[in-house]
């Protein structure tokens, strides 16, 4: 190594006509092997790395070319597949003769006019369109929307309202669910609100001429039966022997609803759904605990009576809950007038039920869809109900739920009495309206 050093060096020496020693040769040895050993490394870094961007150029002009082809060829041919589904003529099913049916025969299938029908389906019909595929043609919105009011107004099984319509079980259930969530997501707050600016003024002028001052609404609860649910059963399971679930809700003079609370099991009680309730909250962490616009307040004997919900002996008495006296006690002639006004003015209450029960009468007997999916049901019902009312789309005398015999074994529990009210504003407030009630009602 030491004489092929000398050797480059002289070399190198001679080449340069430089004076170089002969004991440097190995360090001009290393250094050019080293060189050397760079460059080549290098050079075939960057062959590497030209073979790579090849390799990655080629995929994705193979990709390319083959998603072209994918492309061009779905719009020339049609995959055809196996059987999916059983064939069913148009014939067979109620959907194909319901293109025919008069206004009458049409509202007495779906519960609904089909002018409603048309209305609904504008509003929901985005949500629940299918996209076309090669497999098979979607359900189309119309027939989807049309499965889930049969079932809202008469909840019969799956299996019977598939044949009805020409589709799977599987796919009632899931229309049921898509439809409900549509409702829900696309209308539910344009039709379920607490009446504020004119609405409110108009509800309070309503209720007074019905002689109850300063009233926003009524607030009441139904039950609504359901199948024994796998977990918990027991607590489903009412004081009248069948299980459901509790619906709360506020309604206004014209029988709709502006506020809805559903799914508490049926063994709760009238003040505990309330407690829970995001109703309850809203005016419970008010600085003043009203729930309606303090300006709305008016003065009597210089006590301030503020706009407030009425309920039954079961809720709780509250500056924005008002209720009747305990009839456990001997009334003056003035408290059994108040009673009597604000159990009057509360019917409106009980024809909402009955209108929602009757027209919608997956409410009024057990179902076959899971405990869990019941509220939103509840709730989708309501927000049909209230646009129903809205269109004056008029509710049959032959849908009453309470002429129905089939469903008497139901019968909604005894109203329980709150025994927790205790003398403070509230019971200051009622004794104003019921000792001035003459007075008030001419402001």
């Amino acid at each position: 190594m030491a004489d092929s050093g000398s050797l480059i060096a002289a070399l190198l020496s001679s080449l340069l006509s430089l004076d170089v020693p002969p004991d440097l040769g190995a360090q001009v040895a290393e250094l050019y092997r080293l060189q050397t050993a760079l460059l080549r490394r290098r050079r075939l870094r960057e062959m590497v790395e030209r073979d790579r961007r090849r390799r990655q150029y080629l995929r994705r002009r193979r990709a390319f070319l083959l998603s072209s082809m994918a492309g061009i060829l779905s719009l020339i041919t049609v995959t055809r597949r196996p059987v999916w589904v059983i064939n069913r003529s148009p014939a067979q099913n109620l959907w194909a003769g319901a293109q025919h049916f008069d206004e009458e025969e049409w509202k007495a299938q779906f519960r609904i006019s089909r002018a409603t029908f048309d209305f609904l389906l504008e509003e929901v019909g985005p949500a629940i369109k299918r996209r076309r595929t090669n497999f098979r043609a979607p359900i189309e919105p119309d027939r989807r929307l049309a499965i889930a009011l049969w079932w809202f107004s008469r909840s019969g099984e799956y299996r019977t309202i598939a044949q009805m319509f020409g589709v799977g079980v599987a796919t009632v259930c899931i229309v049921v669910r898509q439809v409900t969530a549509a409702i829900l997501d696309r209308m539910y707050e344009r039709y379920v609100s607490l009446p504020s600016g004119e609405r409110l003024d108009e509800t309070i002028r309503a209720f007074k001429d019905r002689c109850y001052p300063q009233c926003a609404g009524i607030i009441g609860g139904t039950h609504i039966p359901i199948s024994a649910p796998r977990d918990n059963p027991d607590d489903y399971y009412n004081q009248n022997g069948w299980h459901s679930v509790i619906l709360q809700a506020v309604v206004d003079h014209d029988a709709r609803f502006t506020d809805v609370y559903a799914g508490w099991p049926g063994s709760t009680s009238t003040a505990s759904v309330l407690s829970s309730s995001d109703l309850f909250l809203k005016a419970e962490d008010r600085p003043d605990g009203y729930l309606f616009p303090r300006e709305k307040s008016i003065m009597s004997d210089g006590v301030e009576i503020p706009v407030h919900l009425i309920g039954d002996e079961s809720f709780p008495l509250k500056p924005w809950l008002m209720k009747g006296y305990s009839q456990h006690h001997q009334l003056s002639p003035e408290q059994r007038r108040f009673t009597y006004t604000l159990s009057s003015a509360r019917s409106v209450v009980d024809t909402a039920f009955m209108r929602l029960k009757g027209r919608w009468r997956c409410l009024l007997k057990k179902t076959d869809i899971d405990v869990s999916m019941m509220p939103r049901v509840v709730a989708a019902c309501c927000v049909l109900h209230n646009m129903c009312e809205q269109l004056g789309d008029c509710f049959l005398p032959e849908w009453n739920a309470d002429a129905n015999p089939t469903v008497m074994s139901l019968r909604q529990p005894d109203t329980e009495p709150y025994e927790g009210d205790t003398y403070c504003t509230a019971e200051v407030i009622r004794d104003t309206i019921t000792y001035n009630l003459l007075t008030i009602l001419q402001y």
